[in-house]
């Protein structure tokens, strides 16, 4: 099978939105002071009211969290937008949603307006939560079966390289101080405008073409366009119309699917794997590393660059497992990086409680073993198992339910982390992290289903005859 010119943009079309969800992720966290600052002078040049310490750190915590629920919103509405407009063209509306978030972040400045920042980020937020069902769902009906799992990494290697390029441009020597921070977050406004031209040029899905839409027409032709060869066209078309004639599930609203019983199961695996991924403790390393090192004695200078650290072997790592998804497939790198996060999470809590010098190296070295971990499975594989777990008819809805809960279970560390388990905890923060980890992995182990090389059919059908309550392994 040749990799065409046009399903290697199709790729790059749909990934384009997930380095955007990625740089936006915490882009906003490295100018804080600055935007704090700017906060007080706006608000006193428009109201005459000058804020205490308090009121900025609150207006501040506001315009951080309006970016989470505009993804929950825009990752509740995206199985709908989807499902009525198609995987693509929900690409580039949120592009064009995406493309106003970062031209109103750049203004924001020049307006002397906070209230311009706040509804930038509310934008760029939305727009990310369209884009994580949007791009994950696109791309898992252009992958062929044999490089779905490959394909599917890229969504993680996007969002990991987007986190790694805020935290690189948001270093004080560069963007992250007064006078470039309004350049840093109106940067945002670039990839969508990169993502619109080169999904131009590409086809919508053909799966949703053809089994949602019914027209098998341009569906040939998109998949002609993707695969270049006439024999791999007929042999998809055939199993398209398969899954179209075995499909039992029309399009269903969220509500339906919340309420088919047929169904729960494959819904539950799909939300406790994205479960996994957001209370595994990886977001309070993303968000808070700085800080995290700073409160083991890590001077400052060297705290920032630990955290590079992070971004690097993020990207690193989630990179050499594009190959590996597809060779010894999703259920057991899941469980090897859940077995690998829950080792170091336990070893960053003895780090933690340890006084020396070779202490704090040895904190660095789990928490980048923590991070290692985490992008063999955790990162990459919930954004592509639902795509894999359901049939068109329900696969935007799961969707749009599993992601929204990915967001909930962000915003519930962002909160809790630092205001409840270190102040409660302290340098036993990571430990609550440690026992989810291993409730993940036993969950892993009795109901995930190995989806490599499966057709989504035949992963729907092991599910739905429960068989994973029998105590098999499977293969």
């Amino acid at each position: 099978m040749a990799l065409t010119t046009v399903l290697v943009l199709a790729i790059l079309g749909a990934v384009t939105g997930m380095f955007y969800f990625g740089f936006n992720t915490g882009v906003i966290n490295a100018p804080e002071k600055s935007v704090k600052a700017f906060v007080a002078q706006s608000h006193k040049v428009h109201y005459d009211i000058i804020l205490n310490e308090d009121q900025v750190n609150l207006l501040f915590s506001i315009i951080v969290s309006v970016f989470v629920v505009g993804g929950m919103i825009g990752a509740l509405s995206g199985g709908t937008i989807t499902e009525k407009i198609g995987r693509k063209r929900g690409l580039i509306l949120s592009a064009l949603i995406g493309f106003l978030g970062g031209l109103f972040s750049a203004l924001s400045q020049p307006f002397d307006s906070w209230e311009v920042l706040l509804v930038a980020r509310l934008l760029v937020g939305f727009s990310s939560g369209l884009y994580t069902v949007a791009a994950p769902m696109y791309l898992s009906e252009i992958a062929p079966v044999k490089w779905r799992g490959g394909i599917g990494v890229l969504n993680q290697l996007s969002v990991t390289t987007g986190i790694f390029l805020s935290q690189i441009l948001g270093l004080s020597e560069l963007l992250g101080n007064t006078d470039g921070w309004p350049y840093l977050l109106g940067i945002t406004a670039i990839p969508p405008i990169i993502q619109v031209i080169i999904l131009v040029f590409c086809p919508r899905s053909p799966k949703y073409v053809y089994i949602s839409l019914d027209e098998p027409t341009e569906a040939r032709a998109g998949l002609y366009s993707l695969r270049g060869n006439d024999e791999e066209v007929d042999f998809e078309m055939k199993e398209m119309e398969g899954e179209k004639q075995a499909e039992t599930e029309p399009n269903m609203s969220l509500l339906d699917l919340l309420r088919s019983r047929s169904l729960m199961p494959a819904l539950v695996i799909g939300i406790m794997m994205h479960l996994s991924q957001q209370l595994s403790g990886i977001n309070a390393i993303f968000y808070y590393a700085v800080n995290f090192f700073e409160s083991a004695g890590i001077e400052t200078s060297q705290a920032k660059y630990a955290n590079l650290g992070v971004g690097a072997i993020m990207v690193s790592m989630t990179l050499v497992t594009v190959p590996l998804m597809d060779r010894l497939g999703r259920r057991i790198l899941h469980l090897t990086g859940l077995a690998g996060m829950a080792i170091m999470a336990v070893l960053i809590v003895v780090a933690a409680n340890l006084d020396s010098d070779g202490a704090k190296i040895f904190l660095i070295v789990v928490t980048l073993g923590f991070v290692v971990f985490f992008a063999v499975g955790p990162g990459s594989i919930p954004w592509m198992i639902t795509g894999e777990l359901f049939t068109q008819g329900p696969r935007g809805a799961a969707a749009s339910i599993c992601v929204l809960v990915n967001w909930s279970a962000n915003l519930l560390v962002s909160l809790l982390f630092p205001n409840v388990l270190v102040t409660e905890l302290n340098e036993y923060s990571f430990l609550p992290f440690a026992v989810l980890l291993v409730i993940f992995w036993i969950f892993t182990w009795v109901a995930l289903p190995e989806t490599k090389g499966k057709q989504v059919g035949e992963t729907s059908n092991l599910i739905q005859e429960r068989k994973f309550l029998s105590g098999r392994r499977y293969t």
